[in-house]
């Protein structure tokens, strides 16, 4: 395999690792791989069919900071004492040290060019009250103030035999599950950060209690070695049998204590996770000797998360070599040799599997300023954004990542799993921090608007999904795994769920060293930085934002306690545009903005200063990564950054004429047409029954309880006159007696018939006539035909879900009781569902769409690709 331009020979292990892996597109020794057990959802569902107890089971699927100072590690002696013990002649010795200084790299003791930003601490950083960061902030908060802490350390216990109150989780977490314990790592990870964000003083009293109880563990083992499972996991990976990655938990757990000690303060932490990394290597050290380091990467041929990164941010701390390198053993050559040589050939790899090991290489890449791992990192997320990414940000279809370019046929229910956006996160963050790139900030800001806030749904507390549906007419909750339940799912995908609302905080702000403190806000997020090394106090506003909006605006506000100079670096997003840019500081203008760049001011702030920007946004069209002719009309519809879906069970037919301006089919709903919105409802049986429409038919359908529903949609109908410019309030009793064409909320530009058909076109027979009640209700209406008085819309009695509306007339239907009169009145209600402030009606071939955040959607159906076609 040829080398790659920029790549030096100290990459020839990775190199030969890499080509020796290399078994076409079909499939790589490289990936998870055991037949029919290579993906989180193969691997849980065969885990979770009831098994022999002896048999083993199977699982598919760092804390950054600014570590500044460049180590060179003298560590040949340490890497020697792991030589094979049949490796006796001098030649094999030095043949074994070769190999070292290969792995560790030619370069490693080079200077690191440029400085790398820091991040702010979490403590400093809070977000506004109320804001929709906020929102999400809190309901995550919600859920790990829930979570019992015997049940989550149930496991633990019961592995070394402490007694153990209370009962177990389920899902991914019950005990007879293999990956058991993942999720209390990623609990100590986000308990941490979010103490950090809130300073919540339950959450820590939870989070300190599960450390007390896992030291209690530990130091019942004695060996170092702490897990909700058993040791022997780890003689069927080193003896190549198929098992539920141990490794990959084991991550999960150092992570947690090392977050823990980093973040919260927590010393007992920072020990356990020293006696664990100690331990492993050991086990390691012995699996090289015992057979070889070839023996070792094989084994590594399955989930084993960020050991690698976790292992160097110890050695951060420790200045331990054994730490250092152990994590160059978890440097995955079989990969990372791939991306060494520049060959996008990540198609059939394990997305989730391998984008941890990236950010190792990353985490290597601080530690020894080796640039290969730089390079690496950066083909990786060039890669990924050229190839293998959705208009989301988001990547992997089914798990994997399929051919370059060719995402069209990958459009499925069971695309973005949320970790590998969660991580993805991370690389994009690491590459800012070294380049100060827009890019880099750019993608943060796409995949955490529209991959990490779309997980939650709402504000209900621990319900999030696995998958992002791409595919046309689908939904978040029907997929293969739909929304997860707070106590019975504890997937992978809720570990990382529950750390990135966590710190939600954490890349807002980075700080730059020097002799005049520099600070970089590279996302809009409104927020208040305590911004210690320069004595100010920054708050930043955000004005909600409307699809009426022409700009995003920005305000930002300077308390000082200090008289020195600073610098604000402030991102201008790629994809604003120029012509209309701006930014006042204390009201006078400060010139032209450029898009893809920064604005720098320096000066000695004071409390009265005060910065606004003001950053054009506007609506436009991406191609899908596609490069086949066939599928060049499948476009996503974004507005700034936003990623717009249509509410569409199935259709994607846009309609954009032979129009290049995207005004012409796409258009702004105008705000006041929330005030036009309405349900109607009747009571049947003791149950409340709304109107719907769906499938081009009028039914009444049970109301929902909660929000976000499909039926809400349904249920939810624009009534306004025929004449659109008698725009007002249609609530109360200003609609009775009026002529108003009713509109499916779905459907917009789509009325319903007399007949109770669907049309886009608007007549007298598309009237209806919203007139007091029949039976005699001050707060009932009836819906009576425009072009036939006296007959009205009528349902039944005592009917069931699903009963269709029909028209009866009072000419012809004698009233018995008050039948007709209880079956055509209506109870006149709020709207089941409002238009979000961001919603706009594209052109459709069959029917117009409404269009809104993706990031806002719950059960809905929706459609993030269209064919936009002339």
């Amino acid at each position: 395999m040829a080398r790659g331009p920029g790549v030096p020979v100290a990459a020839g292990v990775l190199i030969l690792a890499a080509a020796a892996s290399w078994h076409g597109a079909e499939g790589k020794a490289c990936t998870n791989a055991f037949p029919g057990l290579t993906s989180h959802t193969e691997r849980a569902a065969a885990q979770l069919r009831p098994a022999p107890a002896s048999e083993p089971g199977h699982h598919g699927h760092g804390h950054e900071h600014g570590h500044e100072q460049h180590l060179t590690p003298t560590d040949e002696s340490t890497w020697m004492s792991l030589m094979p013990r049949r490796a006796l002649r001098r030649e094999e010795a030095f043949d074994w040290l070769m190999l070292y200084r290969k792995l560790r790299g030619a370069t490693a003791g080079e200077t690191r060019g440029g400085a790398i930003l820091s991040e702010v601490s979490l403590h400093d950083v809070r977000l506004e009250l109320g804001s929709l960061y906020w929102r999400a902030q809190q309901t995550n908060l919600e859920y790990l103030l829930l979570l019992d802490v015997d049940r989550l350390v149930w496991s633990f216990r019961k592995q070394v035999g402490l007694t153990a109150p209370g009962t177990p989780y389920g899902g991914w977490e019950g005990p007879d599950v293999q990956l058991r314990g993942h999720f209390v790592g990623h609990y100590l990870s986000a308990t941490a950060k979010m103490w950090a964000s809130t300073h919540n003083d339950t959450l820590k009293e939870k989070m300190s209690s599960v450390v007390d109880t896992l030291y209690d563990c530990q130091k019942k083992v004695g060996t170092g070695y702490l897990s909700a499972f058993p040791s022997e996991f780890f003689d069927w990976v080193e003896a190549i049998k198929p098992v539920w990655a141990p490794y990959y938990t084991i991550h999960k757990i150092m992570q947690g204590l090392l977050d823990q000690y980093t973040v919260a303060g927590n010393s007992k932490a920072l020990d356990m996770v020293v006696k664990m990394a100690n331990y492993f290597s050991d086990r390691v050290m012995n699996v090289i000797q015992k057979y070889s380091i070839e023996r070792h990467w094989e084994s590594l041929n399955e989930e084993t998360g960020g050991m690698n990164d976790v292992l160097y941010q110890l050695y951060t701390i420790t200045n331990d070599l054994k730490h250092l390198t152990l994590a160059h053993l978890f440097d995955k050559p079989c990969f990372l040799g791939l991306l060494a040589v520049q060959a996008d050939s990540i198609s059939g790899f394990h997305s989730n599997t391998h984008i941890p090991v990236v950010i190792g290489a990353q985490m290597r890449y601080e530690v020894t300023g080796d640039p290969l791992y730089k390079q690496i990192a950066t083909f990786f997320m060039d890669t990924i954004n050229s190839s293998h990414s959705y208009a989301t940000g988001g990547t992997s279809a089914g798990e994997f990542w399929t051919y370059p370019k060719h995402l069209a046929e990958t459009l499925s229910t069971e695309n973005e799993e949320s970790c590998t956006t969660y991580n993805m996160l991370k690389i994009s963050r690491n590459l800012f921090r070294w380049t100060k790139e827009i890019a880099y900030a750019d993608y943060y800001e796409r995949a955490l608007i529209n991959g990490v806030l779309s997980i939650q749904r709402g504000t209900d507390p621990g319900v999030m999904i696995y998958m992002l549906p791409q595919a046309p007419g689908h939904s978040k909750a029907v997929s293969y795994h739909g929304w997860g339940t707070k106590y019975d799912s504890f997937w992978c995908c809720y570990g990382t769920g529950i750390e990135s609302f966590s710190k939600l905080g954490d890349s807002i702000y980075f700080e730059e060293k020097g002799d005049t403190p520099a600070l970089n806000i590279i996302q809009y997020i409104p927020s208040t930085l305590n911004w210690k090394a320069a004595g100010l106090t920054v708050t930043q506003q955000i004005k909600t934002l409307s699809s009426s909006d022409l700009y995003l605006q920005v305000s930002l506000s300077i308390s000082a306690t200090t008289s020195q100079s600073a610098k604000l670096n402030f991102r201008i997003p790629s994809w604003t545009s120029a012509d209309g840019a701006g930014a006042t500081l204390n009201d006078k203008d400060l010139g032209s903005l450029s898009p893809g760049s920064f604005l720098s001011i320096t000066r000695q702030w004071n409390s009265e200063d005060h910065l606004s920007l003001r950053f054009p946004i506007r609506l436009r069209t991406e191609a899908i990564k596609d490069d086949r002719p066939e599928y060049a009309s499948l476009q996503a519809v974004l507005f700034g950054p936003f990623v717009l879906a249509g509410l569409s069970t199935g259709d994607w037919d846009a309609k954009a004429g032979n129009s290049s301006t995207i005004s012409d089919w796409i258009t702004v709903v105008p705000s006041v047409y929330n005030s036009q919105l309405v349900t109607f409802t009747q009571v049947s049986n003791g149950k409340t029954f709304v109107l719907s429409s769906a499938n081009g038919s009028l039914t009444m359908q049970e109301r929902p309880e909660i929000d976000g529903t499909g039926t809400a949609i349904h249920a939810t109908f624009r009534a306004h006159p025929q004449d659109s410019t008698e725009l007002h309030d249609m609530y109360g009793t200003t609609m009775k007696g009026a002529s108003m064409l009713i509109e499916p909320f779905d459907l917009p530009g789509t009325v319903i018939n007399n007949n109770l058909t669907l049309s886009a076109q608007k007549g007298s027979d598309s009237l209806f006539n919203i007139v007091p009640g029949l039976d005699g209700n001050p707060n009932s209406v009836s819906l009576e035909l425009g072009n036939k008085p006296g007959c009205f819309l009528v349902t039944g009695v005592d009917y069931p879900a699903g009963t269709k509306i029909q028209v009866s007339c009072k000419s012809s239907l004698q009233s018995i009781g008050g039948i007709l009169e209880q079956a055509a009145s209506f109870l006149q209600t709020a709207p089941l569902r409002q238009y979000h402030p961001i919603s706009f009606i594209a052109k459709g071939v069959r029917r117009n769409f409404l269009l809104e955040p993706l990031y806002s959607l719950r059960d809905e159906f929706y459609t993030v690709y269209f064919s936009v076609g002339a």
